[in-house]
């Protein structure tokens, strides 16, 4: 359980990443992976949490390769390896 608690942080880390970037394209998966985050502090089911923070993780990826200063690899770094476990 302590794996999945350390992923939801890493998720609220990118949200509110997404929140500093206010990016539009990223508006939507923002919003879904705090309806998760939520959603995983109520119920502790954390499958939409999975689901959607690897589609963050994959945003955040795309989006540094174009804008690499704007977005610190320990973010991404969090989410892959708390992803793996």
């Amino acid at each position: 359980m302590a794996n999945t608690e350390k992923f939801r942080n890493a998720c609220e880390e990118a949200v509110q990443l997404f929140d500093k970037l206010n990016i539009e394209s990223q508006t939507e998966i923002k919003s879904k992976l705090e309806y998760c985050i939520g959603s995983y502090d109520h119920d502790k089911n954390p499958s939409g949490l999975y689901e959607y923070g690897k589609i963050a993780l994959k945003e955040l990826k795309s989006f540094k390769t174009k804008n690499p200063r704007k977005v610190n690899k320990k973010i991404i770094d969090n989410l892959e390896k708390n992803l793996e476990n």
